[in-house]
Order: structure tokens, then sequence, then C-alpha cells
């Protein structure tokens, strides 16, 4: 198994997480995005797309983090804690990872981009995404310990990185307190892998 990414990557290490939970052995190999190494045609092969993470599990190869997630904890958690199987609970599950896949990733992530890389974004209105997001999160697990089922899921992999990386782009989670002891209760986790960026940001 292999996992294409970037040390940088929010979406990668996504699945860095899950990996780590189902304690898969797998290769990481790191995908140069500053010189374009994404847009190259071997790379494209993988991914039409031209973006990380792609993961590669035998004969099949997976791009979107939403979906490497539900691929992996479907394939190789059999207990169904990662993903559960029935109706109600997985529709909510998968709610979130849509929410990771549109307001996260539209807001906190285009953000931290822009910093980072120096995407031409438009700053205020990605930020403000930002942290209508963080307020629904904070709103959300100001009730309870994770998004769902009181318990990590994918829903909570998914929403993880970017939002702890957040002031990265300048969005800071001062005023998000809930937030806060959420990424704590997931890097003191066993699963937890460190990234740069995330320690600081709880």
């Amino acid at each position: 198994m292999i996992l294409y990414g970037h040390p940088l990557s929010g979406n990668t290490h996504k699945v860095r997480l899950l990996m780590s939970a189902l304690r898969l052995d797998h290769d990481e190999r790191v995908v140069d995005v500053a010189s374009g190494a994404q847009k190259k045609t071997d790379f494209l092969a993988l991914n039409p797309r031209g973006q990380v993470p792609v993961l590669v599990d035998g004969d099949v190869a997976i791009y979107y983090a939403q979906a490497i997630l539900v691929y992996l904890a479907r394939k190789y958690d059999s207990s169904g804690s990662w993903l559960p199987t029935a109706p109600h609970e997985l529709a909510q599950v998968v709610a979130w990872l849509s929410f990771a896949a549109n307001e996260i990733q539209n807001g906190a992530q285009m953000a931290r981009m822009h910093f980072l890389l120096g995407l031409p974004v438009a700053l205020e209105q990605v930020q403000g995404i930002a942290h209508a997001s963080l307020s629904l999160l904070d709103a959300r697990l100001g009730k309870r310990q994770f998004l769902e089922l009181e318990r990590p899921t994918i829903a909570d992999l998914a929403c993880f990185p970017c939002a702890a990386l957040a002031p990265e782009g300048k969005v800071w989670l001062d005023e998000y307190p809930h937030v806060r002891a959420w990424i704590g209760r997931i890097r003191a986790s066993s699963f937890f892998v460190p990234m740069a960026g995330i320690e600081a940001a709880s």
C-alpha cells in the first residue's frame, strides 16, 4: 500500500491518522507539489485531478481524501467503529465528510494555502467561511466529545487537520474553546500522528 502525499497537506494527514489507527503498513511517497510534480503525466495517471493525496492499494488507486477514508474504513475496519453501518449513523458521518470537503476546504484550507503557497484567494471571504465553519464545529462540540457517536470516526478525521491548522491562514482559534478541546482530545489519542503546525494550533 502506497500513500502519495505531502508533509504540509492537511488532506494527506487525514489519511495518515486513519492508517495509524488501523495499523496499516504502507509506504509514503512525497509528491513535490511546489515544483508541480502532481501535474506530471505519471501522477495524473493515478489522479487526473492532479492533487494529493492518492492511495494505491494493489491494483486500486483512490483519490480525494474523504473517499480514501471511506475506502480504508470499510475495507480494513471490520468493527465498523470508524465508519458505522447503521443508515442514520452512516448518513451523519457522511454529512461531516461533505462539510470537510466544502466549508472547511473552501474556508480554513484556502486561507492557509494563501499564506503558505501564495494561492490567490478572496482572503476576507475565505476567512469568513472559515470562521462560520469553526463556529458550527464549536457549537456541535460544546455538546459532545466528538462529532458523532461519542467516539472518533472518520467524521472527526476528515475535519480535524484543516480545522487545527486554521491559524496558518490567520484564522485564530481563541474564540472556539470546544474546537480547541477537541483538537486536544485527538492529539492525545493513541493513533495521533504529529504534523507541523498542529501542535501549536491547540
